[in-house]
């Protein structure tokens, strides 16, 4: 199970969840305090801003981030709960949950699981340069950015809602 969250909901997910594995998405110099219950080993900390064009004196998500990420969520034995957060749990942190949904789910529709990303969070907005870098990765062919396009912004909003997304075979 994946938990999604903003950065000021991260002790509470982790808590409730029983989550050992976080993964955050920060702009640089974003402080993140890893809860005690994860080891360090289990905390991937990918520094980047929430932007799709390079922009002076911004890091940009890229390949190097996307494989990380892959990395990580590769060597998930999916026995407890991952908690992924960006700074508001709209952006960065559901582009990477449908990311991580569709590398661990190799055969699952990219439209169905678009969909049911915007389900769970109306103010989902995934990050698009993170889906098309992963998309390329995954050999999706373009259908991870066409899903994600179709689903369009979320809701307006200052901070998501914690959400719970399901890996399906």
């Amino acid at each position: 199970m994946i938990h999604v969250c903003s950065l000021s909901k991260v002790e509470e997910t982790v808590a409730r969840t029983g989550a050992q594995r976080l993964l955050s998405l920060l702009a640089a110099g974003t402080e993140v305090m890893r809860p005690a219950s994860i080891v360090a080993e289990n905390h991937l900390h990918l520094v980047m801003h929430d932007i799709a064009v390079a922009q002076e004196g911004m890091t940009m998500p890229g390949e190097e981030h996307v494989r990380a990420l892959l990395d990580f969520v590769y060597r998930w034995d999916r026995a407890k709960p991952l908690v992924v957060h960006c700074y508001a749990g709209i952006s960065r942190s559901t582009a990477s949950a449908y990311i991580i949904a569709a590398a661990l789910a190799p055969k699952r529709d990219e439209v169905e699981l678009a969909q049911t990303l915007r389900a769970l969070s109306p103010s989902a907005t995934p990050n698009p340069r993170l889906i098309a870098v992963a998309d390329a990765l995954l050999g999706r062919d373009g259908r991870m950015i066409a899903a994600i396009e179709a689903i369009g912004r979320g809701a307006d909003a200052f901070e998501g809602i914690p959400f719970e997304l399901k890996i399906e075979a």
